[in-house]
């Protein structure tokens, strides 16, 4: 489980697809290394990852085709930058929201005003988007401001430190970042939806 609290940036030293996987190497700071092995998970642009191999200061990761047709993963390049988060552990303090890193597709920013970012978002799960409610873009945290579900639109707005901290400083219109909605939102949705769905039956 992540938090959804980046804990740094980190830049991509290699990357390469073989046999249908991407193998790509990140440079982790001592921070992030501390206490990390093999297997550990960790969040890469919000995608719970699993580490393969520790080089020194060199991380590496593979990604399966399923992972690069829902993710940004696929557009990964040598000198990208990717936000990182290390997996949460017992006592620490959850500072964002509960995060699975199981990323359920891409959003495109459409506009930037100052710190306001819109993304058009996929129909298919933009029923889950309410204002005020928690979504996590590029495994960052957020609060949603604004929500179209007409035009499929919804708005953060980003305070000074969250675009420091994180790659959405980098992103212009026309990128596509990671969309995970928040899980009890999902299953509050889902409840809602298949009760109203039985009453229309039950009353047909």
């Amino acid at each position: 489980m992540f938090s959804g609290i980046v804990q740094e940036t980190a830049d991509v030293i290699e990357c390469f697809i073989e046999d249908s996987v991407l193998n790509y190497t990140l440079k982790f700071s001592h921070t992030l290394l501390k206490g990390l092995s093999t297997g550990s998970s960790v969040s890469i642009d919000g995608i719970c990852q699993t580490v393969v191999n520790i080089d020194g200061p060199l991380v590496h990761f593979q990604a399966v085709d399923e992972t690069l047709h829902l993710t940004t993963l696929s557009s990964l390049k040598v000198g990208s930058l990717v936000n990182v988060e290390r997996a949460a552990r017992f006592g620490d303090e959850i500072g964002g929201h509960l995060l699975s890193g199981h990323v359920m597709g891409r959003a495109t920013i459409v506009k930037i005003n100052r710190a306001v970012y819109t993304f058009e978002g996929d129909p298919i799960w933009m029923k889950f988007l309410f204002k005020k409610g928690f979504i996590a873009i590029d495994g960052i945290s957020l609060t949603l401001t604004f929500v179209d579900q007409k035009k499929s639109h919804f708005s953060v707005h980003l305070i000074p430190e969250t675009l420091k901290r994180t790659t959405l400083k980098t992103k212009g219109t026309g990128d596509s970042v990671n969309i995970e909605v928040d899980a009890m939102t999902q299953a509050i949705v889902e409840t809602v939806l298949l009760f109203q769905q039985t009453l229309k039956e039950k009353h047909a």
